[in-house]
């Protein structure tokens, strides 16, 4: 376990820090729960911030805890995280974080801290330190979660337009303006079931490092409720930057291709966080928005939009690593 042992004002103010990039996870990720249901005015952006924190919420319901186990002990080695090593994952993350909310860049939170723990923990113990198949297993869902999200949203337009073919547009839009609050509210309760996870697990393996969980790696309900009301609570004040990107600068959405968008992201985020694989919300729902306007053509799709994004995403691991590596080397120094 780590080797410095936190007097209590200290560790609270870690855990504060923790809280706060889960605030900041939520407030940068609100549009990848509500950008579809608001840029085809099925619900004003208020009450959609408010329906989609609700749900996110209440994930903690739905999902075991495999994402937090993954974060807490799969990424890297629990004997090399200590207290340093969590604030300057925390701080790589954070920054990155601040740096595309400002740019109205969805970037990937989650990918922002796990590339914050292993460019911390690799600075403290080197390369050993990474849980090697932990890692490859989420750098993978970089590629999967959007291609898997894009796949279903593509089919599922299809499969709906097939279905729906006699039918009115009129009559298919109304259809799907009250469907989309079923889909609003499934891939709200993935966001909160995926992400939140990475900020529980973040927190149990700093209370593990310091002897308070016992000998076995577990994460204590408290955590669970707390982590679970801070992502609610930055959904709540929502990211409009980055809502606009996912809304409307991609492609444009009817209510029929908003619901397939929300629908194929939620499968995939349900899959990703039973099998305990910490994905990105953000490119989980930009891949499904890619595939509902190319199923329309291609053309549909504003690549341009769609290639800076990806760009970012490129970015996102190693961009955050770096922060999180100098970080460490300076606390380190500032504290000998």
């Amino acid at each position: 376990m780590g080797d410095v042992i936190l007097a209590a004002p200290v560790l609270f103010a870690l855990v504060g820090v923790a809280l706060l990039f889960d605030f900041l996870n939520g407030l940068h990720d609100a549009a990848n729960s509500i950008a579809t249901i608001v840029s085809t005015r099925v619900l004003r952006p208020q009450y959609a911030v408010a329906w989609a924190a609700f749900f996110n919420f209440i994930a903690f319901l739905f999902f075991g805890l495999h994402v937090a186990e993954t974060i807490g002990k799969g990424i890297v080695h629990p004997d090399v995280i200590d207290p340093a090593v969590i604030f300057a994952a925390l701080v790589g993350a954070i920054a990155w974080n601040i740096i595309t909310w400002v740019l109205g860049i969805p970037s990937s939170s989650s990918h922002a801290l796990i590339g914050g723990l292993v460019g911390a923990a690799v600075a403290k113990a080197g390369t050993g330190s990474v849980v090697i198949y932990g890692l490859a297993k989420t750098a993978a869902a970089i590629v999967l979660s959007p291609m898997t999200g894009f796949i279903l949203a593509l089919f599922l337009v299809l499969a709906v337009s097939w279905i729906f073919v006699r039918h009115t547009p009129f009559a298919v839009d109304s259809t799907f303006r009250v469907l989309q609050f079923i889909s609003a509210s499934l891939y709200s309760l993935g966001h909160g079931g995926n992400d939140a996870q990475k900020t529980m697990g973040i927190i149990a393996v700093l209370l593990f490092s310091q002897g308070l969980l016992g000998p076995e790696f577990y994460v204590p309900f408290w955590v669970v409720i707390t982590c679970q009301a801070a992502l609610a609570l930055g959904t709540l004040l929502g990211g409009w930057r980055i809502v606009h990107t996912m809304g409307s600068r991609i492609t444009r959405l009817t209510p029929m291709q908003g619901f397939c968008a929300e629908t194929g992201g939620a499968i995939t985020l349900f899959m990703a966080t039973y099998l305990g694989i910490p994905v990105s919300t953000t490119h989980t729902i930009t891949g499904a928005i890619v595939g509902v306007g190319a199923a329309r053509r291609t053309s549909a799709v504003r690549w341009g939009v769609a290639r800076h994004i990806v760009v970012a995403w490129v970015l996102t691991l190693p961009a955050a690593a770096l922060i999180a590596a100098a970080t460490y080397t300076v606390t380190v120094w500032l504290l000998v």
